[in-house]
């Protein structure tokens, strides 16, 4: 938490010191909500990870209880609605991209496209892949990163002159999509981790999460998936010489 207070009052300072021309009421709101993310509440977290989720949901369409895919996660994941203390929502979006996501509520969803390229087994480790992201707190953090960069694009938008105008426009994107990067190797590895235990304990053999990586190593290095999970390949190695 320290750390990242440290990191938005330096990127705020960097937009607020030796400039005269800066929106004073835009760059106390930006401060405002800078000091917010550093402490914001566990319901607070969840609430935004529920409202980004509903967002998601009205996007997409939905597997009915009754579809094939439905039917499918259904059956791996019934044993595991609760989890850690934890309670998740697992549903499918009927697309054919390759990806799954989770948010900090419990709220899990598999895109039908991920599903028609794994078996059972390797399903089931990125349900536990995605399930540990959860319980370990990345997304979590993620999502304070995320209040925090909001407050960084308020502070760059509170400068009246050109660069304040490009803030308004194109930066304030750019800085969200930064802010929302890739989870960092240490997450990937601790959600792995969690993923082939979660695997274990379904009676599948450990091999499937290293077969379910390698699938994603093949989608290659510019696909959406890997811009949130990257190196699949160097994770099938690790967990490869891990069971070694």
């Amino acid at each position: 938490m320290k750390r990242l207070s440290i990191l938005f009052l330096a990127c705020l300072s960097l937009v607020t010191s030796g400039c005269e021309n800066v929106d004073l009421f835009l760059a106390a709101e930006a401060g405002i909500d800078g000091i917010r993310a550093v402490r914001l509440s566990e319901e607070s977290v969840r609430e935004m990870a529920a409202q980004t989720a509903h967002f998601s949901d009205s996007q997409n369409k939905i597997a009915a209880r009754g579809n094939n895919y439905a039917q499918r996660l259904k059956r791996l994941t019934d044993q595991h609605v609760q989890q850690d203390g934890l309670v998740f929502n697992f549903k499918v979006y009927e697309t054919p991209e390759v990806n799954a996501f989770a948010m900090a509520d419990g709220t899990i969803r598999f895109y039908s496209g991920l599903m028609d390229m794994m078996d059972d087994g390797e399903l089931l480790f990125v349900i536990g892949h995605e399930v540990g992201h959860v319980v370990k707190g990345h997304v979590r953090k993620k999502i304070r990163l995320a209040y925090a960069g909001r407050a960084v694009r308020k502070g760059a938008a509170a400068m009246n002159n050109e660069v304040g105008d490009i803030a308004r426009s194109q930066i304030g994107g750019l800085a969200e999509k930064l802010l929302n990067a890739q989870f960092s190797q240490k997450e990937e590895r601790e959600a792995d981790d969690y993923g082939l235990v979660f695997l274990k304990n379904t009676g599948h053999e450990p091999e499937a999460a290293i077969s379910a990586l390698k699938k994603l190593a093949a989608l290659g290095n510019s696909h959406t998936f890997l811009s949130s999970h990257p190196a699949p390949g160097k994770r099938a190695d690790r967990l490869t010489a891990q069971l070694k």
